[in-house]
């Protein structure tokens, strides 16, 4: 008796010894990664999007142009509770960054074992896209943890059909509507589990579907109500104005573009088990669950991204289907009777350590003033990051009780951000508020052109025009058009940094009385323009 005692005693230690080394591992990189993307959300200027989202924080909505309302709720929470500044408007996303891999943890120990749980969460941890998330107040931090919740939810209905359960992916569903469009893929991704698994069709038949289906209906209802009051300006931004809906072959490179996001050892390993899951799909719990999650994703955002947005960065869209490949990795590699499998894997993760860490030196770099200029000699500069503080630092000397304006919508929020909104900034309408979606949220605010005019019209106006916002092109035809938009144009001040990478000109003058006149300055017009006469003979400087 007493050896068989001893027998299962070694054979519970030889279980317990190795996942509680893994999980050891596990804290260990959450605890440093945290630290440091902690004092990156601390540190980092507010980039373009995130500065809008926190002026849309300050304008309780239903919805807005570009997005539903969670991101903007969670600022201005986040704000209310640590006070304005970038740590205010950035705990909330960089604590829900921190449960995603807890929840990856969570999902591979209920579909397989604890131990494969915690090399789950620690591949979450090295995958750069998942790593780094929470440093930036931006929606795909609480949509992937949503999606990643329902995917939980759905393992686990598929297994025991509890209430708490269904309401789980409801309430999740819900959220990811109530933070992106794009929470329309699970929905697509969970309907073609329903259709084509069997235990998917099986869950037609369950109470529980339709009382998760009424719940998520209602991350609808924001959605509905912000484009009924904006006549459908955020439907018309992300399903029409942002996408050509035509093939353009240059979007074939997005596998190129998934191996760099991923690291590229981590993603061949991923596509190797999206490959070997799929396969097994039939098997029932839980490949069926992962297969049609993970490659939902990934097929349907390869298949949309051909035919959609190729001018805007998108390489985080198919996230939420490598969460679930995470689970699966371990024991696909476990199963492989040769030594070759582990190698590759154990490869895959040092180049992922590698690259999340460039990832997070990169962000550290463009958080520091002197290293910003080592990354602008690398040609890595990091434009979204930089230069604001300077320029909002121009605004107070220059200022004598005039109406501030911005040339575009970008430079608008940033301004009004480092100047805690204290007085309200205009934005021109610039051909940018137009491409980001913008240009509708900005005339309902009146912080548009024609809300400039009606409030202002005669009055002194400081213009802070931003001579590097755009691609030479698009920046020529801009630049020209300026002066029909300020009467009296002098310029009061100028901020240019990193070897005119980046450039801010301060402008008094008058707000115009009436509408400029449309279409590209002719060569008088701007040879008659010191602002755009300006803005050349800085780029020409820069160029020398």
């Amino acid at each position: 008796m007493r050896l068989a005692a001893a027998w299962r005693m070694r054979d519970r230690v030889s279980v317990v010894v190795p996942v509680a080394r893994w999980r050891a591992a596990f804290l260990t990189v959450f605890a440093v990664q945290f630290a440091i993307k902690a004092w990156l959300a601390a540190t980092l200027a507010p980039f373009t999007d995130e500065a809008f989202y926190w002026l849309e924080s300050r304008h309780p909505a239903w919805g807005y142009s570009d997005l539903p309302p969670l991101t903007a709720r969670l600022i201005r929470g986040g704000e209310a509770v640590a006070g304005h500044g970038v740590i205010g408007m950035r705990w909330p996303f960089l604590l829900l960054g921190a449960v995603l891999p807890w929840i990856v943890v969570r999902f591979a120990r209920e579909a397989f074992d604890p131990r494969t749980g915690w090399q789950a969460g620690l591949l979450c941890l090295l995958l750069p896209l998942a790593g780094t998330l929470g440093v930036l107040a931006v929606p795909d931090v609480p949509l992937t943890v949503a999606i990643m919740l329902a995917v939980l939810a759905l393992l686990r209905v598929t297994a025991r059909d509890r209430l708490r359960d269904w309401l789980l992916l409801g309430g999740a569903l819900a959220l990811a509507w109530a933070t992106h469009y794009r929470a329309a893929m699970p929905m697509l991704v969970g309907l073609l589990f329903a259709l084509a698994a069997p235990r998917g069709r099986a869950l037609w038949r369950r109470p529980g579907l339709w009382l998760a289906l009424a719940v998520a209906a209602l991350g609808l209802v924001p959605l509905a109500i912000s484009n009924w009051h904006q006549h459908g300006a955020g439907l018309s931004f992300q399903l029409v104005d942002r996408n050509p809906w035509r093939f353009h072959a240059t979007a074939l490179v997005q596998p190129l573009e998934q191996a760099l996001a991923c690291t590229p050892l981590l993603y061949a390993m991923l596509l190797w088990a999206g490959w070997r899951v799929w396969r097994r799909r039939r098997e029932g719990a839980p490949w069926d669950v992962i297969a049609f999650v993970s490659m939902g994703f990934l097929a349907l955002y390869f298949l949309l991204g051909l035919f959609a947005d190729d001018v805007r960065f998108r390489a985080h869209w198919p996230l939420p289907g490598y969460l679930p490949l995470l689970a699966a990795l371990p024991v696909l590699v476990a199963a492989k009777t040769g030594a070759s499998a582990r190698r590759w894997l154990a490869a895959a993760v040092f180049v992922a350590v590698l690259g999340q860490g460039l990832g997070l030196a990169w962000l550290g770099m463009a958080a520091t003033p002197g290293a910003a200029r080592r990354l602008a000699d690398l040609k890595a500069f990091p434009y979204a990051f930089v230069g604001w503080r300077e320029a909002a630092a121009l605004i107070e000397p220059a200022r004598q009780g005039e109406v501030l304006v911005a040339d575009n919508f970008a430079l608008a929020a940033e301004l009004a951000f480092f100047l805690d909104d204290r007085q309200p900034v205009y934005s021109l309408d610039s051909p940018l508020n137009v491409k980001h979606g913008r240009a509708p949220q900005l005339a309902l605010w009146h912080l548009d052109e024609a809300g400039l005019r009606a409030a202002h019209a005669g009055q002194p106006m400081l213009l802070a025009v931003e001579e590097t916002a755009q691609g030479e092109r698009e920046r020529f035809a801009w630049l020209g058009t300026i002066c029909r938009r300020i009467d009296g144009p002098r310029e009061v001040a100028r901020v240019s940094l990193y070897d005119g990478r980046k450039r801010v000109a301060l402008y008094a003058g008058t707000v115009p009385l009436r509408m400029p006149a449309s279409g590209d300055a002719s060569p008088a017009e701007r040879g008659a323009c010191p602002i755009w006469l300006a803005s050349q003979a800085a780029a020409d400087s820069a160029a020398r």
